[in-house]
């Protein structure tokens, strides 16, 4: 069994530094936070506790951080099971820290530096045996509570049992995918992800291309994120880039092809000295002028009004072949920058690892890459590939050479395989790891149509998919739901590895019927909405959420009425409907009420849990982690949160099958609400606010039909209301205001530019 990890320290408080210790918080760990003084610690303390996005899940996790000097803390570091040093990237300055430490880490404690350029051998040279033992590299990704990629680099100094409890606790505790990286230069992610960046910053300049062209090129068609790669650096920060490269290519042959790709800029150097490095700074590449956005000209150095990208290559659509065959200089961009990369990674196996999995899934977190490499070389056929590399003049990388016609990756006989230098082998997930991707790979789906599926996932559980765009949903997600619960499973899971779980129901549709006046069609699918939730939590089975991102709407309403839920922890939940102009009407009030009546933390009485949930709702608010949804009420005292989100799904099959040993459907709830004397108390807050100028006049309408369904509309504290009664309440609200001209602005508006519109 690997030992746990109770007590950790993070000595350097920059900002990885205090974002790792932030993450050590946030899975219930003590950690010292220490620099060389105890004033510095704390003022980066300070900074964790404001940061946005928020460093930590829940404002309980920073009591467990405790900064100080290192002089000071001798005895804290002696009790510590593991110590990351995350100072200067000097490797002077290191050893020194090694040297003090090496009197004052208990034996068995692990050590490790959170270096991303300096080689492991470099670093545990002259180290004394029983030192670089318990000594390994951890390279987290910044920022440490987002980013799932951690790299492990040990050598054969290290004790394979110290990885083993750094991998362990990472894995389940941080969340963290781990990859196992050789001792080379940048390991595996920062290898190919410097080698892509600055091939496509000098590429930019050699093909003549904009940044928006080539943000536009590197983007979509690539499965690479929507801010390209000019947008990614400002987002990174262009000073921290000229250290990056210079360490990297200082540590590589001659002969490596990143030498080919790397020259001094000019213009990169004026922009730093100038203050414009990045979103943290004036601006980057981009910049917000007087007139709106700009950029910056690659060769006059000039900025202008940002412009519409137009090549004929874009026009390929999401075609990458297409675009990488095309003539113009978008394409000839596509093929210098993504043709290099591919080539570049394909040849870097075996060196920085053996398997081609492990570096697709490293582009994938530590880049955010939608297909590392391998997949994309799948996708244009390897075969093609190498060609196209012959016919320019280019070497074909070996391993590349040796897949010939095939795959990297392939179904054999039921079995997943990746090709590695060895040839094919069976790829298995690791144990206590389920994932949906793995299961489609190998299966057909007991039942799809149009936006969702229903996947079999073993022990006569089935899985639930939302496939829909942003998993909106939608008619036939819910018509899913209820053929899902005529199949009668042993439990159904809801659940998809979408970025986020769900944005909500499709309010599109909504507003298309409305502008039609198609009146009962509206009031048919909001009815169709509150029977399919409830055919779920009435279900003769248990039904088990098990969302991961933004759950909103009617996807939080969804796992409101699970019997269960397991959440990944970068859950963010909330009923948004009052930013649309419109309120909770799939049961979203009544099981907000429901689970706040229940709520320890909350008096007893009709008011309490009103008060609670009409605030939580009208001001939208979402929790930012699903330990924030336990304090708000959107998740119950007993559902479960996952760390690590290839985790998930096994964890929330693990529940569902626990509850379904002798299950019963839950009773209904009754209710006893204030009625009129409620809704009074309730608008007086908004009135003042409106008074204020805090709250606009359609948020007053919205809050009146809000409290009106909270207080329990004409109901008398006396006397029970059913669930059906709340229901017919939501109903009636939601139909009220969908006919106002304010909330089809709303909706309208949010559709079209994705933020709210205060009217």
């Amino acid at each position: 069994m690997v030992e746990p990890i109770r007590r950790a320290a993070v000595i350097g408080a920059g900002v990885m530094g205090a974002g790792i210790a932030a993450q050590f918080a946030n899975a219930g760990v003590p950690v010292l936070l220490l620099d060389v003084k105890a004033a510095i610690a704390q003022a980066a303390l300070d900074k964790l506790r404001q940061a946005d996005p928020p460093a930590f899940m829940h404002r309980g996790a920073a009591k467990l951080v405790t900064a100080g000097a290192v002089d000071d803390q001798r005895d804290g570091l002696a009790a510590c099971d593991w110590i990351v040093e995350a100072v200067v990237e000097r490797t002077e300055v290191k050893r020194a820290l090694y040297d003090t430490l090496a009197g004052v880490k208990r034996p068995g404690a692990v050590l490790s530096s959170n270096t991303s350029t300096i080689p492991l051998a470099v670093l545990q040279q002259d180290m004394p045996d029983v030192l670089a033992a318990d000594f390994l590299i951890s390279h987290f990704f910044n920022p440490p509570r987002y980013m799932r990629l951690l790299e492990l680099v040990a050598g054969p100094r290290t004790r394979p049992e110290a990885v083993a409890r750094i991998a362990a606790f990472a894995d389940h505790r941080l969340g963290k995918t781990v990859i196992h990286a050789k001792d080379t230069p940048g390991f595996v992610a920062n290898r190919i992800g410097v080698y892509w960046l600055q091939a496509a910053v000098t590429g930019a300049v050699d093909l003549g291309l904009t940044i928006e062209e080539a943000d536009a090129v590197l983007g979509p068609p690539a499965g690479i994120p929507r801010t390209g790669v000019f947008g990614l650096l400002d987002l990174v920060g262009l000073d921290l880039m000229p250290p990056v490269i210079a360490s990297l290519a200082g540590a590589l042959p001659s002969s490596d092809p990143l030498h080919r790709v790397v020259r001094d800029l000019p213009l990169l150097r004026r922009l730093i000295e100038t203050g414009h490095t990045g979103r943290k700074g004036k601006g980057g590449f981009y910049r917000r002028g007087a007139a709106g956005k700009e950029a910056v000209d690659l060769l006059s150095g000039d900025w202008r009004p940002v412009t519409a990208p137009r090549l004929d290559s874009l026009e390929q659509g999401r075609d990458l072949k297409a675009l990488m065959s095309h003539p113009d200089k978008g394409g000839r961009y596509a093929w210098s920058v993504l043709g290099g990369t591919l080539a570049y990674a394909a040849a870097l196996v075996p060196a920085i690892s053996e398997s081609v999995a492990a570096v697709d899934e490293a582009m994938r977190l530590g880049y955010n890459w939608r297909w590392g490499p391998f997949e994309l070389l799948d996708r244009l056929g390897p075969s093609w590939f190498a060609a196209r590399l012959r016919d320019t003049g280019q070497a074909v990388p070996p391993l590349l050479e040796r897949v010939g016609s095939g795959r990297f990756y392939r179904l054999e006989s039921g079995r997943a395989q990746q090709f590695g230098p060895g040839g094919y082998t069976d790829r298995t997930p690791p144990a206590g790891v389920l994932r949906l991707c793995d299961i489609k790979s190998l299966s057909q789906p007991v039942a799809r149509n149009a936006s969702a599926a229903v996947w079999d996932i073993g022990d006569g559980v089935l899985c639930l998919e939302f496939t829909s765009k942003m998993n909106a949903i939608d008619p036939d997600i819910l018509a899913l739901a209820r053929q899902a619960i005529a199949l009668k499973p042993t439990a159904l899971i809801i659940h998809n590895e979408g970025e986020n779980f769900s944005v909500g129901a499709n309010i599109g549709l909504a507003l298309f019927a409305a502008n039609i006046g198609l009146w009962g069609e509206i009031e048919r699918l909001v009815a169709e909405g509150q029977d399919t939730y409830r055919a779920l939590r009435e279900a003769p089975f248990p039904v088990v959420g098990a969302p991961s991102g933004m759950a909103l709407g009617g996807g939080c309403e969804i796992l409101l009425h699970c019997d269960a839920v397991q959440a990944h922890a970068e859950t963010y939940m909330g009923l948004v409907e009052t930013g649309v102009g419109a309120v909770p009407a799939w049961g979203g009030c009544k099981e907000l009420l429901r689970r706040l009546q229940a709520a320890p933390a909350l008096p007893r009485g009709p008011m309490p849990a009103v008060s609670k949930a009409f605030e939580t709702i009208a001001l939208a608010t979402v929790a930012k982690s699903a330990f924030e949804a336990k304090e708000l009420g959107f998740l119950a005292a007993g559902d479960g949160i996952t760390m690590n989100r290839d985790r998930l799904l096994a964890e929330a099959k693990a529940r569902a099958l626990a509850l379904a040993v002798d299950y019963h459907p839950p009773p209904p709830t009754t209710f006893h609400l204030p009625g009129p004397s409620g809704r009074v108390a309730l608008m007086l807050a908004v009135d003042a606010l409106r008074k204020s100028g805090k709250a606009t006049p359609h948020d007053a309408v919205v809050a009146g039909h809000l409290a009106t369904v909270l207080s329990g509309g004409d109901a008398d504290v006396t006397e029970a209301l059913t669930e059906d009664g709340v229901l017919a309440l939501e109903r009636a609200a939601f139909m009220a205001l969908i006919r106002q001209p304010a909330t089809l602005a709303r909706i309208e508006a949010m559709l079209e530019t994705g933020k709210p519109l205060r009217n």
